[in-house]
């Protein structure tokens, strides 16, 4: 019978196609990096499309235990390519609208489940779609040039897009994500920062390098601990506190049964560091 580690394969060499894709030497930690710099690396359809299905496999990765996200020549992403997907948009019908918005709202769903932290590394333009990248991340990291813009009402469209209207006032609060999703103002770093959408400030040379090196510390830590962390943060949203309180118990003694809990006590006492195995 097939077992679910039959089924899980490496991401080192994964093959990506519409952005890039690297491991570093232990494979444990993976950077996406979104690489149209002329434009500001927008998204399109296929980008989209390839982005909820990397993010959906990531769950079957026998490797990768955390992942950074991040864009090339001083920006992060400008959202949704204007002729490759906002011009279409306008020709399409109902269904096939429907069917789009559903598709990028599986991205978010996608980055969401799967089990590794996402580590979101901004610098330059984040607005749009890529901004929502940013928010769907666990963390958030930038430099003082980032620009984070909700920028929906800007095309005529509502601020409900890929969960903004759910996520982001869980992260920044409820009245400063209604002036953002109104408004479709650019965040400014600094604001960013002192609200808590971004976790830490550096300077553009840094950025890159903090971020993989916060996600290698992930990385080398319980990671199959971080993978119920990061469900149970998700899970929760929903619960009242009775179920929180009952969920988390579940959960913590799942992680119990695990031989990194015994691991890190056996190297408590004797006064080293433990070497986590995911098991």
């Amino acid at each position: 019978m097939d077992t679910m580690r039959d089924h899980l394969r490496p991401f080192r060499d994964y093959a990506a196609r519409h952005f890039r894709w690297e491991s570093d030497a232990s494979g444990r930690v993976a950077t996406l990096t979104l690489n149209r710099p002329d434009k500001k690396n927008p998204l399109t359809f296929e980008s989209y499309a390839e982005l909820r299905d990397l993010f959906r496999d990531l769950a079957y990765a026998s490797d990768v235990r955390a992942i950074v996200l991040t864009g090339e020549g001083g920006n992060f992403c400008s959202g949704g390519d204007v002729f490759e997907i906002i011009e279409p948009l306008t020709r399409m019908s109902m269904p096939d609208l429907l069917a789009f918005t559903r598709m990028t709202g599986d991205v978010v769903k996608a980055m969401r489940r799967c089990p590794q932290p996402v580590i979101a590394a901004v610098d330059g333009i984040c607005a749009g779609a890529g901004a929502i990248l940013a928010m769907a991340s666990d963390m958030r990291l930038a430099t003082p040039a980032a620009k984070t813009a909700f920028l929906f009402t800007r095309v005529g469209l509502a601020g409900a897009d890929m969960g903004a209207c759910g996520i982001l006032p869980r992260i920044i609060g409820q009245g400063r994500a209604a002036e953002l999703l109104f408004t479709g103002r650019a965040m400014s770093a600094q604001e960013g920062h002192a609200w808590g959408f971004y976790n830490t400030m550096h300077e553009p040379a840094d950025l890159l390098p903090a971020a993989q090196k916060l996600a290698g510390s992930l990385a080398d830590g319980p990671w199959f601990a971080h993978g119920i962390t990061k469900t149970m943060m998700n899970q929760e949203w929903a619960m009242g506190i009775e179920e929180m309180i009952e969920s988390e118990a579940q959960a913590q003694a799942v992680c119990m049964m695990t031989k990194d809990f015994r691991r890190a006590f056996e190297a408590f006492a004797a006064k080293a560091k433990p070497a986590f195995e995911g098991n």
